[in-house]
């Protein structure tokens, strides 16, 4: 039944005829990959597939074997996958080519190539990922960069010859002013010059690349060629001419006055000077008049300074018409205006005439600029180099600033070659402070390492130890030098995080049990402490013996500072109510409100009715009254209108015999009438003897809580005393029934305040309270009320401009202390007038002084004024003509947008 078990496993004898082993068939695919499928162990099998791999197999094989090795092996079969990635990303690649192949063969073949669109190509094709490094755009993108150079150097051609042009007309001027036979000799060698000049302008504008060169170039090139030609047109006939009047007496003199005046003196005739010096004097020209010469200067400079503007801004057209009416003011007035004044609209002029080109020479000038900083990078005026961080960021930055100066304007190879040298040499920095920064973080790494170890080492050591106070400082001192162990990078901190965690978790483990046991402890003499308050009699030597047992077990286990502070006033609140219990009884019989009391109550009510009328006069004479009950001065105030009301009925029923008699009987009523109304004054307990300050915990002043803790006199833990003692001494309350002694027996704190009888006796809580609330809800009142008036007269004031009507603007004293009678007496002639004038300026001054916000769209208007108001250095600022600006605005017609912009300006400026 079961042949595999039909053999006696007692018996001895051999099987005969074991069944030979099955053999496992093979893979088909063992074949192609060598045996990959049949390996018996991983590297082996990945060792196949990389021995096949070499054989660059098809990529349908490489297919089909990854889709059978993947499910067996992943690792294996990562390679296999590598190389499919790899051809499918060398497809992409060739696509890629392929267009930007296309794209570069098409600009090579343009006859015109724009030098921004070839470097646009090399920077688009690295963008889109094309390989560059590789045929065919290896060798396009050579080709390119030759047809730019050729470009280049066809401009750079341009350009010297512009300047052999004027240093051949130069040499052709200073001939004209040395004899006419230095001319004469050197005649031959200029026109070698001339021709050899020509002849290389002509190469230049010949040259296939010609029609690319930028559009400013060719003209330059033909100007130069017309400025050289009339010049040495009018020179060869001169020459020629002053040479015929050497031979012959009788022939012209040439027009070059020094060879002129060089003939008549060879043939014996005066010269031009001195036939000038024996003709008469012309008669002198009457002088121009100084009004005249101003004013022509005056208007030159207003068209110069409108020129320099509209060129400083950039502006193409605008500056050709500045410059345009410029000459024409030159044609008027040219004649009268002085030699530096002519000097700076010539330079104007030129400056104007070349502002075709800005932008690309500001795009060469911004790219000098950054060549500088990147040389001055490692040479820099102080003689401190920059740090590694420092240098890296300033080099990104330089890096992105000639990115965005490539895309304002040509872009130039030359400096382009230089910014990118002294880069790469500043990079040097860079790279030894990585370098730096690699070893410090290898550093720090081993250094936390150890402190691991450190850590375990001594959990172990310490583990019996009961002294919690030194393992709580220990762990402490562990866990600051983890937090200073060194920077690390996020990777390796994530990797030691975890471990030390776990090694400082045990050795706090210890601490944590104890602190927990500690924790139940407290609770319990807290819920003792609670029980001892509710006690309806308190027992201090319980109380002595509890606060003891509590500081013996604050000083043996430590806590989390806070913690064991909320701990603390959780222990000590029972017991302190209770305390305040027996104080409240004691301070029961001076409960009752004195005759001060009541007086400044009666105030403190009669100001919240004035301040619920709302009326301002009311408020203040209501505070005026609180404030005079508050120094004493009501009960004064009122025996003396008693005394006089009695006087006055004591006249009116009995007559006098004199005015003696009558002053006594007036006073002695005074007197009785004062007693009679005068409410029966609260007994005062005998004033106890003086005794020394003993400090007490909480506040007795009146609105402070008892229970808040007192500011600590001296360090220690809450609670503790030098003597080791309680919080306060349990043979006696919290405090003394004099409260800290007999003030009014001393002078003020320090010395230099006057004794308490000087200020008055203190108020009760109550009117303390009552007071103070009254007095704040006075000011908050008096506040709105303010407001509100200075809303009413601001809407007048609007009111007023729309309507046009000056009957309708508030008074100076609705309008505030800011509006003088003089500012409000031109507002009313501005608003009794009809409206005329534009106000956007003076708006923007106004809104300038009051420092708001302008609308969007003066914005541009405000920056235009503000650039103004810098160069007008005498005129007073907006804040100081801002009376005189709303009279303006109020001028002119009112609108929905100037009204609103005017009450936000107004706001403000009426309640500075």
């Amino acid at each position: 039944m079961f042949p595999f078990f039909s053999r006696s496993k007692m018996s001895d004898a051999p099987e005969v005829n074991p069944a030979p082993a099955k053999t496992q068939e093979s893979h088909p695919l063992d074949a192609l990959t060598g045996g990959a499928f049949s390996a018996a162990t991983s590297s082996e099998r990945a060792s196949r597939i990389r021995d096949w791999l070499a054989s660059q197999p098809a990529p349908e094989q490489l297919q089909e074997v990854f889709k059978e090795l993947s499910g067996r092996d992943k690792g294996a079969a990562r390679a296999v996958r590598e190389r499919l990635d790899e051809i499918r990303r060398a497809k992409g690649q060739e696509a890629i080519a392929a267009e930007w192949a296309e794209k570069a063969q098409a600009l090579l073949a343009a006859p015109k190539l724009n030098i921004a669109d070839a470097l646009a190509w090399q920077r688009d094709a690295a963008k889109a990922g094309a390989p560059l490094s590789r045929e065919p755009l290896s060798l396009l993108k050579v080709q390119v960069a030759d047809r730019v150079k050729v470009i280049e150097d066809l401009q750079h051609r341009v350009q010297v010859q512009r300047e052999a042009a004027v240093l051949l007309a130069q040499r052709i001027e200073v001939l004209s002013t040395k004899p006419w036979k230095d001319a004469h000799a050197a005649r031959e060698l200029l026109r070698a010059d001339v021709a050899r000049w020509q002849e290389q302008a002509q190469e230049l504008t010949g040259d296939a690349s010609w029609a690319s060169v930028e559009a400013r170039f060719p003209p330059l090139l033909e100007a130069s060629r017309t400025q050289l030609l009339v010049v040495w047109d009018a020179f060869q006939p001169a020459v020629a001419q002053a040479a015929a009047a050497a031979e012959d007496a009788a022939a012209p003199l040439p027009p070059v006055p020094v060879w002129a005046d060089e003939l008549r003196a060879a043939r014996g005739l005066p010269t031009e000077a001195a036939a000038a010096a024996a003709k008469p004097a012309r008669a002198v020209k009457p002088k121009v008049a100084p009004e005249v010469v101003e004013k022509a200067a005056q208007i030159v400079r207003d068209a110069l300074a409108t020129l320099e503007k509209e060129t400083a801004e950039g502006h193409g057209k605008a500056s050709a018409g500045a410059a345009a009416a410029l000459r024409a003011v030159l044609k008027v007035h040219g004649k009268h205006i002085d030699t530096p004044l002519e000097h700076q609209v010539h330079a104007a002029l030129v400056a104007a005439g070349e502002l075709e080109g800005w932008q690309r020479w500001s795009a060469d000038q911004v790219r000098e600029d950054l060549v500088a900083k990147a040389e001055g990078l490692l040479h820099r005026p102080d003689g401190q180099a920059l740090g590694g961080r420092k240098m890296q960021e300033s080099l990104r930055q330089l890096r992105e600033q000639w990115k965005q100066s490539d895309q304002g304007g040509a872009p130039n190879h030359a400096l382009w070659k230089k910014f990118d040298e002294a880069c790469n040499a500043a990079h040097k920095v860079v790279e030894a402070w990585l370098d730096k920064i690699r070893t410090e973080a290898a550093e720090h790494k081993a250094q936390r390492v150890a402190l691991i170890e450190e850590v375990k080492a001594w959990a172990q050591e310490h583990a019996a130890s009961g002294d919690w106070k030194a393992i709580n400082r220990a762990l402490h001192q562990f866990g600051d030098r983890w937090r200073e162990g060194g920077h690390v990078g996020e990777k390796i901190f994530a990797e030691l995080q975890p471990l030390w965690k776990q090694a400082i978790a045990a050795a706090a483990a210890p601490l944590e049990s104890a602190q927990k046991e500690s924790l139940a402890r407290r609770h319990a003499m807290i819920d003792e402490a609670v029980a001892l308050g509710a006690a309806p009699t308190l027992r201090i030597d319980a109380v002595k013996a509890l606060q003891q047992r509590w500081q013996a077990e604050a000083q043996a286990v430590p806590l989390d500072r806070k913690h064991e502070q909320k701990l603390w006033d959780a222990f000590r609140k029972p017991i302190d109510e209770a305390f305040n219990r027996k104080s409240a009884d004691r301070d029961r019989a001076v409960t009752e409100l004195s005759a001060r009391d009541r007086v400044v109550l009666e105030a403190s009510k009669a100001l919240e009715a004035a301040n619920a009328t709302g009326d301002a006069q009311q408020i203040r004479s209501a505070m005026q009254a609180l404030e005079a009950a508050l120094h004493g001065q009501a009960q004064a105030a009122q025996a003396v209108a008693s005394a006089q009301k009695d006087a006055t009925q004591n006249q009116l029923e009995a007559p006098v015999s004199s005015a003696q008699e009558a002053t006594e009987n007036v006073a002695s009523e005074a007197a009785i009438g004062g007693a009679e109304e005068a409410p029966a004054p609260v007994p005062v307990a005998p004033k106890p003897p003086a005794r020394p300050v003993v400090a007490v915990r909480g506040d007795d002043r009146p609105g402070m809580k008892k229970d808040a803790p007192a500011a600590p006199g001296r360090g220690g833990r809450p609670g503790e005393r030098r003597d080791g003692r309680g919080d306060r001494d349990a043979s006696r309350g919290p405090r003394a029934d004099s409260h800290f002694g007999d003030r009014n027996d001393r002078g003020g704190r320090f010395g230099d305040r006057p004794a308490y009888e000087d200020r008055g006796p203190r108020l009760g809580d109550t009117a303390f309270r009552a007071q103070r609330d009254a007095m704040e809800h006075a000011q908050l009142a008096l506040k709105k009320l303010a407001a509100q008036a200075h809303g009413e007269a601001l809407t007048q004031l609007l009111t007023a401009w729309e309507k046009r009507d000056a009957a309708l603007l508030p008074g100076t004293q609705e309008l505030g202390g800011r509006v003088t009678a003089a500012v409000r007496g031109a507002w009313s002639q501005a608003l009794s007038a009809p409206a005329a004038g534009d106000a956007a300026e003076a708006l923007l001054r106004l809104e300038m002084a009051a420092e708001v916000p302008t609308p969007a769209e003066h914005i541009a208007a405000r920056r235009m004024l503000q650039l103004q108001l810098l160069t007008r250095r005498n005129d007073p600022a907006p804040a100081q003509t801002w009376g005189q600006d709303t009279a303006r605005v109020l001028a002119s017609a009112s609108d929905a947008a100037s009204a609103r912009r005017l009450q936000n300006v107004l706001k403000t400026l009426l309640r500075k």
